[in-house]
């Protein structure tokens, strides 16, 4: 089993789960169900991805007790502003099908609605609607504008973040402001795999790359959601955390860095 994050309220977050982007109809359903399976916990979706009611439905076709798996959903850029936010937060909900989310983040901060969209959310959290609340693409800027209106600290910032786009500056921010980090698009969509030095290290290890790359974000003390709708493929990811990478190899990792983004970068939105 992946070992459990405890978030700054006090409750337990899966380090490793599974991201849903891009996955729609009986595709998306089934790779939750496979995930579940497998001995995943934690899930996450967003509004954006229009697949809510599927991957609702995958949980509640599951064996698995509700209680045991870690929901999470995001905002749409659509729906900021206050009582816009509370309005998407009660949709994503309907079409889940389920009486609550364990995490509701603000999906990208776009300038025009979020920090009432912020306020919304801690009304939710304070009606426990929501066992946490959080941000996603935030850079330092944006959350020291944050800290400046919230009444509550973000338990999550969940941000693109591999060891081509190690943002150590934000990492420790963030470590230091209480906020886990939870990493997307950690292994690059594969993008980065024939990277001669890690090569090196997964002929070492006797790992593939996508475990080398999993291993090191949960060593550096992340979450991550990786995709993949392969049942392989999603075994092969949930055994990452079987191993441990020297710390010699950990540094070696975290030297990659190049800025390489797949998704915008959020100084965009400052």
């Amino acid at each position: 089993m992946v070992n459990n994050i405890k978030l700054n309220n006090g409750i337990t977050m899966p380090a490793l789960g599974l991201g849903v982007y891009d996955m729609y109809k009986e595709t998306a359903i089934q790779a939750v169900e496979d995930a579940l399976s497998i001995g995943y916990r934690l899930i996450d979706t967003a509004s954006m991805y229009d697949n809510e009611e599927e991957i609702g439905k995958a949980i509640r076709n599951s064996k698995v007790d509700r209680k045991e798996i870690f929901l999470t959903t995001k905002l749409n850029n659509t729906d900021h502003g206050y009582e816009a936010a509370l309005n998407a937060f009660e949709a994503s909900l309907e079409k889940l099908n389920q009486d609550y989310v364990d995490l509701y983040l603000i999906h990208w901060p776009i300038k025009e609605g979020r920090t009432d969209s912020w306020l919304a959310l801690e009304k939710l959290y304070a009606e426990k609607r929501v066992r946490a609340i959080g941000v996603a693409n935030y850079n330092i800027a944006l959350l020291e504008e944050l800290k400046s209106i919230a009444h509550i600290v973000p338990a999550v910032n969940q941000i693109e973040f591999s060891p081509w786009l190690f943002q150590e500056d934000l990492l420790n921010y963030c470590k230091k402001a209480g906020i886990q980090v939870q990493s997307y698009s950690p292994i690059t969509r594969g993008l980065k795999f024939s990277d001669a030095r890690l090569d090196v290290l997964c002929k070492k290890y006797g790992k593939t790359p996508a475990q080398i790359v999993l291993n090191w974000h949960l060593q550096l003390g992340l979450s991550t959601i990786p995709k993949s709708s392969n049942k392989a493929r999603l075994m092969e990811n949930f055994e990452a955390s079987h191993f441990s990478l020297l710390a010699e190899d950990m540094q070696i990792l975290n030297s990659f860095n190049e800025n390489f983004r797949i998704c915008d970068d959020p100084q965009s939105y400052e």
